[in-house]
C-alpha cells in the first residue's frame, strides 16, 4: 500500500512539475510573430504630447524583413516628408533629401523627438536582442525578465509581462545597466489586421526621466508582404516612395 500511495502522489506531482517549466526563449519568439510577421508592411502615427497638452504628429510607413531588417519613411508632417530610416541589426541611418547622403544615428537618439527612440521606432525582434533569464507565470501574464544580447541595444534590461492567453505583451519595463527605470511601454487595443494579424493597434509610453511627457503610436494597414534585399540598403532610402505604388 506504501508503494502505491508513493506512485500516485508521484503521479499528480509530475504535472505540476511540467506546468511549471516555462521555456521563456521560445514564448518570446511566439511574442515576436504574435506581434507581427516576419516580413510585412504598415503605416503609423506617432503623436509626441507635451505636458501643457501641446501634440506634434508623424505619420510613417515602414516595412520589414526577416528579424532585423527595418525601413521607415516619413509622409507627414510636410517639413519631414521624403525623410527615411534605415536599421540593419543595430546599424541605423538617417536619409534626409535636402542632404541627399544616409547618416549614422544611434538606437538611444530619437528622429520625432518624444519618448520613443529609434529602437522603439525602428523596432527589430525581441529575440534577436534579448535572452530571457527568468519566466515566471502569473495570475493572468507571464513575467519575462529579458538581458541584452550585447551592449549596444538600447536597454539592458526587460521586464515583459506577456497575457497568457494571446501571448501578447501588456508591458514592458525598460531599464539601463545601472537599473535605472528608463520608460514603460503599455500595449493596448487589440485588432484583426486580417491574415492572421491580430495585435495592439496602440502602443504608449512613459518615462520618470520625462515627467508630463507622453509618446503614442497608432498601427495600421498592418499585412504580410515580402521585399527583395536591395529595399533594405543605403542606396535604396531614397526611393523607398516606389513600394507604396
Amino acid at each position: 500500500m506504501k508503494i502505491l500511495s508513493l506512485i500516485a502522489g508521484l503521479l499528480v506531482c509530475i504535472p505540476h512539475a511540467w506546468a511549471a517549466t516555462i521555456d521563456g526563449n521560445d514564448l518570446l519568439r511566439k511574442v515576436d510573430r504574435n506581434l507581427e510577421p516576419e516580413s510585412y508592411e504598415m503605416y503609423r502615427k506617432l503623436i509626441n504630447i507635451e505636458p501643457n497638452g501641446s501634440r506634434k504628429e508623424f505619420v510613417l510607413y515602414s516595412v520589414k524583413k526577416g528579424r532585423d531588417k527595418v525601413v521607415a519613411l516619413f509622409l507627414d508632417p510636410p517639413s519631414d516628408k521624403g525623410r527615411a530610416t534605415l536599421r540593419t541589426g543595430d546599424n541605423m541611418w538617417l536619409y534626409i533629401p535636402s542632404v541627399g547622403k544616409p547618416v549614422r544615428i544611434t538606437s538611444l537618439q530619437s528622429v520625432i523627438g518624444g519618448v520613443f527612440n529609434n529602437a522603439d521606432i525602428l523596432r527589430v525582434d525581441y529575440a534577436v536582442e534579448y535572452n530571457v533569464e527568468s519566466a515566471t507565470e502569473e495570475k493572468d501574464h507571464y513575467l519575462l525578465n529579458l538581458k541584452a544580447k550585447s551592449g549596444e541595444v538600447a536597454y539592458d534590461r526587460l521586464k515583459m509581462q506577456v497575457d497568457r492567453k494571446i501571448l501578447l505583451p501588456l508591458r514592458i519595463e525598460a531599464y539601463a545597466a545601472s537599473g535605472l527605470l528608463i520608460k514603460t511601454l503599455y500595449f493596448k487595443d487589440i485588432k484583426d489586421f486580417g491574415g492572421g494579424i491580430r495585435r495592439p493597434a496602440t502602443v504608449e509610453t512613459d518615462s520618470p526621466l520625462f515627467k508630463g511627457y507622453r509618446s503614442v503610436m497608432l498601427y495600421s494597414q498592418l499585412r504580410k508582404r515580402q521585399f527583395p534585399d536591395e529595399v533594405f540598403t543605403l542606396n535604396y532610402l531614397s526611393r523607398v516612395e516606389d513600394l507604396r505604388k
